[in-house]
């Protein structure tokens, strides 16, 4: 009997060992739980971090992998356009030469027949070939020679022959030749389908090139075109369309690391962001106009300044060139803009125009103004294109400035994990950091209330306490076996019992240390939203000042100030600061 009860003895103390232990091993769980929760937290936050980094990793590839394939697409282009069209750079050139050289009279005629002739052999069905037959032959005082391939030169282009041979006649000094050149292409076109280079004659008109006879008659025509399409149905909704989509291609992304944490704590803020830029417009635009206006215009000679409008004529690229030169372009603005394709894309949308063969004479003025084209316009065409087209200016700035105005939101929202709020100008701190305690407290409250003992853990302690006594009274009563047995069960109740209390006691204290630091961070993040707010707010109504300024620019132009006479010098437009 002693044995056995030396036996019952030592098994029991290895039982209060182990229980111990027991107590302490969930000691232990209950510290690792606190733990592994705020490294759960951590790794959310890495998780996310590492999302938007690997998103970002993502976009700066297919970046890199756009550059690359427009870098190799533009190579491929321009070698197929040298190897389909490269010849007709030698025509180009050389119709140039021969108005060089025979200003200096230092090559036979002979010479330049012979070469106008090869030319004429090795290109077939380019324009400027029959053209350049007609010149030399003109040179030469072949008269039938230069009808005959001034004939076939119209055949296979109306339109750039016309205005070849109207530059040429004025850079000889033929006054009514050109006069007559003039009026005829002038008399072929319509006012809704104009060649695209139809421009070269607005260059001359502009840069007072045409001289004084001419004028008349090219404004007569102008004003019969604008005449014309005003009278068409939907006609200033369409300019307003035309000069919007215009203006807003100068739009440019914001620099948004002046709003760091409106950016990321503000739905609202991609509509911010979008009024902003529509802000920033105004001293774009405003840049772009006093940039023009501002430049003093060329002081060359006649001549100089006639070659570089009939270079601008023969080296404008021809209606089969425009597919490839439309890839050209499109893989130029890729590269240009670091492989950002969608944007490339929004701007060659913007300049289809600039490849369409036919085009309205105000699509023509559009571009030349804002100088979407394909090659740069001169600085007086610019002028004039700005001053004839203002008024259809002025109505789509000002419909754009208050579209943009309309989209300024009167309440910006915040959301900072559960807690939303708004404010209207950044002014309410006092206001929100009192909602924001009152809605972490209340979180704090729910999370605590959680936080307690359940009814059977509670019951652990009564019931602990009654098994614990069933076990000496069992003692009492000479049942040894079933005392030890109700005794440890009891033990078991209520080390379960105080073990649970004191990890919820130490899981309260993390609790409430946690929302003490969710308030002070919290709270610092309103106070900087709110400080980006009145930031946001001060610099859109700064930079929407700007669009004053450019009506008030744009109300003191005149189209007739900007037809250069050769006797006048330029004038400038005074821009209020």
């Amino acid at each position: 009997m002693s044995e056995t009860y030396a036996i019952r003895y030592a098994d029991l103390g290895k039982i209060e060992q182990n229980l111990g232990r027991i107590r302490e091993d969930l000691s232990a769980v209950h510290g690792n739980l606190s733990i592994v929760s705020e490294n759960v937290k951590e790794a959310y936050a890495k998780i996310e971090f590492l999302s938007s980094e690997f998103q970002d990793f993502v976009q700066a590839q297919n970046r890199k992998n756009n550059l690359q394939i427009a870098h190799t697409e533009l190579i491929r282009v321009r070698q197929e356009l040298e190897k389909k069209y490269g010849h007709y750079d030698i025509v180009r050139r050389t119709t140039t030469g021969i108005l060089q050289a025979t200003d200096l009279s230092i090559v036979k005629k002979s010479t330049v027949s012979n070469a106008s002739e090869k030319i004429m052999i090795s290109t077939p069905g380019y324009w400027l070939a029959p053209c350049l037959v007609a010149l030399s032959a003109w040179i030469n005082n072949q008269p039938a020679l230069t009808e005959k391939a001034l004939q076939e030169g119209m055949r296979r282009n109306n339109e750039k022959t016309t205005l070849l041979f109207t530059l040429i006649c004025r850079r000889a000094g033929r006054m009514q030749a050109a006069l007559q050149w003039t009026q005829r292409y002038l008399s072929s076109q319509d006012p809704e389908q104009l060649d695209r280079n139809a421009v070269i004659i607005l260059d001359a008109f502009a840069g007072g090139l045409l001289g004084a006879d001419s004028e008349g008659i090219i404004s007569k025509e102008i004003n019969r075109w604008l005449a014309y399409l005003e009278d068409q149905p939907g006609f200033i909704e369409q300019q307003t369309a035309q000069w919007s989509e215009a203006i807003n291609l100068k739009r440019e992304p914001i620099n948004a690391s002046r709003y760091t944490y409106l950016a990321k704590f503000s739905k609202t803020w991609p509509i911010l962001e979008d009024v902003m830029q529509g802000a920033m417009l105004h001293d774009k635009i405003l840049s772009h106009f006093t940039s023009i206006f501002n430049q003093e215009e060329s002081t060359s000679s006649l001549k100089k300044l006639l070659d570089e409008i009939l270079k601008s004529l023969v080296c404008d690229f021809d209606d089969e060139e425009i597919p490839l030169r439309k890839e050209e372009e499109l893989n130029q603005l890729i590269i240009n803009f670091q492989g950002d394709t969608q944007r490339a894309n929004s701007v060659m949308s913007a300049k289809q125009s600039a490849f369409a063969t036919k085009k309205d004479f105000t699509q023509l003025l559009t571009d030349a103004a804002m100088n979407t084209g394909t090659s740069s316009v001169p600085l007086s065409t610019q002028k004039f294109a700005i001053s004839l087209s203002k008024n259809w200016i002025y109505t789509a700035y000002c419909d754009i400035t208050a579209q943009n105005e309309a989209k300024i939101p009167y309440a910006i929202e915040m959301d900072i994990d559960s807690f939303h709020a708004t404010t209207r100008d950044g002014n309410n701190e006092a206001e929100l950091i009192e909602k924001f305690e009152a809605h972490v407290e209340m979180e704090k409250h729910d999370a605590l209330e959680d936080c307690t003992l359940t009814g059977l853990e509670r019951f652990c302690l009564f019931g602990g306490i009654a098994t614990a006594g069933i076990g000496l009274l069992a003692f009492a009563s000479g049942h040894s076996f079933w005392g030890w047995v109700s005794g440890l069960a009891g033990l078991v109740m209520l080390v379960k019992h105080f073990v649970k209390k004191r990890n919820i006691r130490s899981m309260r204290q993390y609790i409430e240390s946690q929302y003490a630091k969710k308030l002070l961070d919290g709270s610092q993040i309103i106070r900087a939203i709110l400080a980006e707010v009145v930031d946001f707010r001060q610099d859109l109504a700064e930079k929407n000042e700007d669009s004053q300024k450019v009506l008030n620019f744009l109300e003191q132009i005149e189209p007739d100030q900007y037809v250069k006479k050769l006797s006048t010098t330029g004038r400038k437009i005074l821009v209020s600061k």
